[in-house]
């Protein structure tokens, strides 16, 4: 096959995915920053004009964004970490199971694939004041605690739910990334008397920086963006507020909030949050990939 040939194939490959992220992907984007410094009304398009920064200076004003951004930063700093090394435990626990190896994956990935609705409902019903997680305690001498009830525990109540329904799909890229690492490394700790830890911090981590990396930034895009599990506890009774008071409001359920009536402002925050979600991504990603080459500088000197 010529050159040509190949950059036609090529272009045949790529071509229908372009178009795709252009229509669905691109243009939003362009259209979201347009919107941002105009005060577009769905319901009277036509009236449309250029405000400036009017809705950015509103944003910051409002007290309810603020709310939702603690909430969101919360939310994050809670599930990424707890959910990442969940995660990295039982994918390491499952790589040392010799028997039933495929009983547990299938277990510990089933949370993934069931529907959010599925998931909220039954988690609301373990919340329940009557429900088996308080039932538990109460056998145990613990008081009946609210959870999702209370604007103490709502968005924790909330973290710990997200952190079991998507676990399953973080362990089985860790499992992947351990069963790629060669039996003979570790075989070769163990004749210079490595202890456990001694392997985990020198061998595997380094070894399962690049997958950390990715799960990190995918698992903060996610949190920060977090919006169908938290409007799902709370579409029954109120819609898109985080109920009680706005404890569990999200920055994205925010989103969709002022769209029904403020298009310009919605556009607004979406710019803000892509922003910051760009920001820290690209904080992690220089964070991790700078100590990497300061190891190999050190390694070698030596």
């Amino acid at each position: 096959m010529n050159k040509k040939a190949e950059k036609i194939m090529g272009t045949a490959f790529f071509g229908p995915a372009l178009v795709l992220l252009t229509l669905f992907l691109f243009i939003p984007m362009i259209l979201t920053l347009v919107f941002s410094f105009t005060d577009f009304f769905t319901l009277d398009p036509q009236a449309t004009k250029f405000v400036g920064l009017e809705n950015y200076t509103r944003l910051f004003k409002d007290e309810l964004f603020g709310k939702a951004f603690l909430n969101t930063i919360k939310f994050a700093i809670i599930v990424v970490p707890l959910q990442m090394g969940g995660a990295l435990l039982l994918a390491m626990g499952i790589n040392k199971v010799t028997h039933c190896k495929k009983y547990f994956k299938v277990a510990f990935f089933i949370p993934v694939v069931m529907s959010l609705a599925v998931v909220s409902t039954l988690w609301m019903q373990l919340y329940n004041p009557d429900g088996l997680i308080n039932t538990i305690l109460n056998n145990l001498g613990i008081a009946s605690q609210p959870f999702i009830h209370s604007k103490e525990q709502a968005l924790q109540s909330i973290s710990i739910m997200s952190i079991w329904q998507g676990m399953g799909y973080q362990m089985i890229i860790f499992l992947g990334a351990l069963q790629a690492i060669s039996p003979s490394l570790y075989e070769a700790a163990d004749i210079d008397g490595a202890t456990g830890w001694k392997k985990f911090r020198y061998l595997t981590l380094p070894l399962l920086k690049p997958i950390m990396l990715y799960v990190l930034i995918t698992s903060a895009i996610g949190g920060l963006q977090m919006y169908d599990i938290p409007a799902l506890f709370n579409v029954s009774k109120s819609g898109l507020i985080g109920q009680p008071d706005d404890s569990s409001t999200t920055m994205a359920m925010y989103i969709m909030r002022l769209y029904q009536s403020d298009v310009g402002k919605a556009a607004a925050v979406s710019v803000f949050l892509f922003i910051l979600t760009l920001i820290i991504s690209l904080i992690f990603f220089g964070t991790m990939t700078d100590r990497s080459e300061k190891k190999h500088k050190k390694g070698g000197n030596r």
